[in-house]
């Protein structure tokens, strides 16, 4: 007789708060690990695709939709003894939202909360793993692509930019290298608008819709 195994998805969110790299994490209600943090996620239904699934997990405790983040498949965890409730595949998603959003706690969790991806409380299941799993990912997508502009509002400045990347690499960037080479990859254009704080303002930029994602940005950082 073949084991009865049941699929989760569980979906890694990341945001840029508070000048740190923070995740949405959530407070277990029920066993097992009854109060511990978590990772948003929940159980696959027959019905609906993996894809389908995250974003709807996405949707029910940042109430953004899938297709107006980035968000893309991480990882299949599936340790025999990963949940003590029995034999449970899951497929870890990561998704990269701007801040600030409201957060809710879903109907099996006690609470939401960000917290800083650098000091992260002992988790549930085997989640420290996929967190730290996460977060290689995102800094490798982050030395090649322009994935890092998912993380930022729709207009920031090059200060903002040169922060996010630093903030998700963990190391100081030089500024004059940092600017030259992002400007010389043109994925990037100016908004016509400034920002206006104590000292000189700021030239706001966007990210070019037609720009391409694939920027080998750990040539931009050397």
């Amino acid at each position: 007789m073949r084991p009865e195994i049941s699929v989760t998805v569980d979906i890694v969110i990341f945001t840029l708060r508070e000048s740190d790299l923070q995740v949405l994490l959530v407070k277990r209600r029920n066993s097992p690990f009854e109060g511990r943090w978590a990772i948003p996620g929940g159980y696959v239904e027959a019905d609906e695709s993996l894809e389908n699934a995250a974003m709807r997990e996405l949707n029910e405790e940042t109430g953004v939709q899938g297709d107006a983040v980035h968000i893309e498949q991480l990882f299949t965890f599936g340790e025999p003894k990963r949940d003590p409730r029995g034999r449970v595949i899951t497929v870890a998603y990561f998704a990269l939202v701007p801040a600030p959003l409201a957060v809710q706690a879903g109907d099996d969790a006690a609470e939401a909360q960000w917290q800083s991806v650098y000091n992260l409380p002992e988790m549930a299941f085997d989640h420290n793993q996929i967190l730290n799993y996460a977060l290689k990912r995102l800094r490798y997508k982050i030395e090649y692509s322009a994935v890092g502009f998912q993380l930022l509002p729709s207009a920031f400045s090059l200060s903002d930019l040169q922060e996010a990347y630093e903030i998700v690499l963990g190391e100081s960037l030089d500024k004059r290298n940092f600017r030259r080479r992002i400007l010389q990859a043109k994925v990037i254009e100016e908004t016509g608008t400034v920002r206006t704080h104590e000292g000189r303002p700021a030239k706001l930029y966007r990210f070019r819709d037609d720009a391409v994602a694939e920027v080998k940005a750990r040539r931009l950082f050397p």
